[in-house]
This record gives C-alpha cells, sequence and structure tokens, in this order.
C-alpha cells in the first residue's frame, strides 16, 4: 500500500525530532521487498518558506486547504515552542478531522501540547513530555488516566512521542504503516540505540 505523509511545517519547528522518520519514508530504503517510498510532503498554512529551530529553511509544497488524506495516510506534527499559539489551530482542526476519519497522526513534544489544548488526546493512550506540564497548561485536557509512562505510545490511529524520544517515534510510525519487517524494525531501531555493529549485520541481512 502506498502511504503520503504529510509533514506539518512552521517557523521554529523542532527538525530533529522528524529527521529519523522523513528519511526512512522518503528513502524506502529498508521497506519490504517490493514496496515503493513513502511520497513526503510539506504542508503549512501559506506556501512562504518557513525556518526550523536549526535555522533550516523549507519551502511549503501544500497548503493546508490542498491537502487531501485518505485512509493509510500520515500526519506528521513535529516539536516546536509555539503550539500553545492560535497560530496552529487550522491543523489542529485537521488532526481531529483525520482522527475521525481514521487517519494516521502522529505527534512528538510540542504538538503534544497542541492536541491536548484541543482535547484531542482525551481518548486516547498517550504520552508528552510531562504529564503536570499537560494538566498545568492545558485545561481542556482530561486524560491523566490514559498518560503513559513511556517514550512513544500508539493507540488508534493516533502517536504521542515525547521530544527526546525521536527514535522511539520513528518505530511507532513505521511499525503502524507497516512498512518495515519486523526483523528489519527491530534490528534498525538496536543499530541506532546502541550503535553496536552487529544490529547492522542483522539489519543487512533482513532485506537481502
Amino acid at each position: 500500500m502506498n502511504h503520503t505523509a504529510y509533514l506539518y511545517v512552521f517557523d521554529t519547528m523542532a527538525d530533529w525530532e522528524i529527521g529519523y522518520i522523513t528519511a526512512e519514508l522518503n528513502s524506502g530504503r529498508f521497506y519490504k521487498k517490493g514496496s515503493a517510498p513513502s511520497k513526503v510532503v510539506t504542508v503549512a498554512r501559506e506556501k512562504s518558506p518557513v525556518t526550523t529551530m536549526g535555522g533550516l529553511k523549507i519551502l511549503p509544497e501544500i497548503t493546508l486547504d490542498e491537502c487531501s488524506m485518505k485512509s493509510g495516510d500520515l500526519l506528521i506534527l513535529p516539536g516546536g515552542e509555539t503550539w500553545t499559539e492560535s497560530v496552529h489551530q487550522p491543523i489542529l482542526d485537521v488532526a481531529e478531522r483525520c482522527l475521525k476519519e481514521e487517519v494516521w497522526v502522529a505527534a512528538i513534544c510540542g504538538a503534544t501540547i497542541g492536541l491536548a489544548q484541543r482535547g484531542l488526546l482525551n481518548a486516547y493512550k498517550h504520552t508528552s513530555n510531562d504529564l503536570g506540564y499537560l494538566k498545568m497548561t492545558c485545561p481542556a485536557y482530561t486524560g491523566e488516566a490514559d498518560y503513559q509512562q513511556e517514550p512513544a505510545v500508539t493507540d488508534g490511529k493516533l502517536i504521542t512521542a515525547s521530544g527526546v524520544a525521536p527514535l522511539d517515534f520513528t518505530v511507532h510510525v513505521l511499525e503502524a504503516l507497516d512498512v518495515f519487517n519486523p526483523e528489519t524494525l527491530d534490528a534498525w531501531y538496536h543499530l541506532n540505540k546502541t550503535q553496536e555493529p552487529r544490529y547492522f549485520y542483522e539489519l543487512m541481512h533482513s532485506i537481502q
């Protein structure tokens, strides 16, 4: 199945948090045999350049109005320092619609704060950077009972992750999209997590 990953881009976005996932989706280098890479499309409120936290310039390919998602697609919401601002309300509208229409939504770090403010975490098991911060800053958040003290969590079509867990975030996304064989995903994760050479050979063997 071909997937399109829509990456929401905005000024001050935490570019390192989505580096693993965009590289693997776009390249498809470790995908199951015969599978084409996913298409990664950058989307923003308007087609003007944005500057990431790392100073990288990104020119969005499409606007939110041009964004048409189907079941099996993915919306990626990177972290950043502005998720409590009203500028992100339009993408939160899109995220809410995606969850209702069975489209994957993957949010990391500050993006989970935006979802919490909208009340979108209340019906799912989820994680974030800190439960106390969610409760303090998000009046609409009532999902404390479903908060998981984990690096990343998948529930239904929602994936959430702490900002210090981009690797775990990527594993959850790749597993959700079912684009890696299980042994490939396991070797890929442990290679990047431990840097032990044996996992490189396991990874290479898994894709032969």
